[in-house]
């Protein structure tokens, strides 16, 4: 299975990474900002799942999300969303561009493992 990890921060894409890598995930892809992470998908349509920052340069995650699922050949990709933006506004908006589903930063190992598995139907 093929993740990709896209944030602005290098030491939350590392933790992430530490984090699949825990849960058996050694194929992970990542980007540093929405253009970075559309250029990986985009060459790599075989990933499996997107996991993304909403506040970026370049192009932020929610507009990340938005180009990928106009994208056919992702409109059923699996993403995560996981940002400080917490609020239930900035919830309902990524849900609705999109977003399976949806982390608050910070976040622990578990969370992020049960979100996985509540993506995918299984248990991670």
């Amino acid at each position: 299975m093929k993740l990709l990890v896209v944030d602005d921060s290098s030491t939350m894409r590392r933790i992430i990474k530490n984090t699949l890598a825990r849960l058996g995930y050694k194929d992970v892809l990542e980007g540093a900002d929405g253009v970075e992470g559309w250029a990986a998908i985009d060459s790599n349509p075989d990933v499996d799942m997107l996991i993304t920052d909403w506040n970026m340069p370049e192009m932020n995650g929610l507009d990340l999300v938005i180009k990928v699922r106009a994208d056919d050949r992702f409109k059923d990709l699996p993403i995560i969303m996981v940002t400080t933006e917490g609020g239930k506004t900035e919830v309902i908006t990524a849900l609705k561009a999109g977003v399976n589903n949806y982390i608050v930063k910070p976040f622990t190992p578990q969370i992020l493992k049960e979100k996985l598995g509540a993506v995918m139907g299984v248990e991670v």
